[in-house]
């Protein structure tokens, strides 16, 4: 059975009214901690002699640790909001088991993905799309960066190109969100990240699916 991105978006759309005030709060939370990271990596930024055009090494990996916790700690949440809308609560944005497996394999996506891109922009789609669920997969099963993206990749087949529409479709809310003065990241975020989790949930059980299936045929 196929992916479909819209029930992705409605599945998020659907669970966000269940409690919106709860969820808006927990992206107001993941703001403000993104706020934070920016100050602190422009503090340590000029602290090493670093400037806004040419920020240094060090205020780069300063900004990438932190961001790997939050997003990690995004992960988690929705991961939890998915499965207990009514019973998820603001403790579960706090995930730092996992981390150092998390910050490698955020680290090889963004290479993989940056370096496609500067190539000629296709191949960093392609990668995006095929590792979409790399940090999931680290969150949810505890698996090593090159374990999570191996097996992003074999989440994904057959369903890349729903994915990459997914993709777009979600870029489009956040930029949504953006545009409605900010304040909209409030509704947009909780919305991607419930669909986000949604689809990980979908294909990870098609994925397991399909290995009970070949164990079956083994045994």
């Amino acid at each position: 059975m196929g992916f479909s991105p819209t029930t992705a978006i409605q599945f998020g759309w659907d669970t966000f009214k269940k409690r919106p005030w709860f969820f808006v709060g927990a992206a107001a939370i993941l703001l403000v901690a993104n706020v934070l990271n920016v100050g602190v990596t422009s503090g340590v930024n000029r602290l090493t002699g670093g400037t806004l055009e040419e920020p240094t090494i060090v205020s780069n990996l300063v900004n990438l640790a932190l961001s790997a916790l939050i997003i990690e700690g995004a992960v988690a949440f929705f991961l939890a909001a998915h499965d207990d809308p009514d019973g998820v609560a603001y403790s579960a944005l706090w995930h730092p088991a996992f981390y150092w497996k998390f910050f490698a394999t955020s680290l090889l996506t963004s290479l993989a993905i940056g370096f496609g891109l500067v190539l000629l922009i296709v191949p960093g789609l392609i990668a995006m799309v095929l590792f979409m669920f790399a940090g999931f997969l680290v969150v949810d099963r505890g698996l090593g960066p090159l374990d999570a993206l191996k097996t992003s990749m074999e989440m994904t087949k057959g369903n890349r190109w729903p994915l990459f529409g997914f993709a777009v479709l979600t870029a489009l809310i956040l930029a949504l969100g953006v545009l409605a003065l900010g304040l909209g990241l409030l509704v947009a975020v909780p919305i991607v990240g419930l669909a986000t989790a949604y689809a990980y949930r979908a294909l990870s059980g098609r994925l397991d699916n399909a290995e009970a299936a070949d164990a079956r045929l083994a045994a």
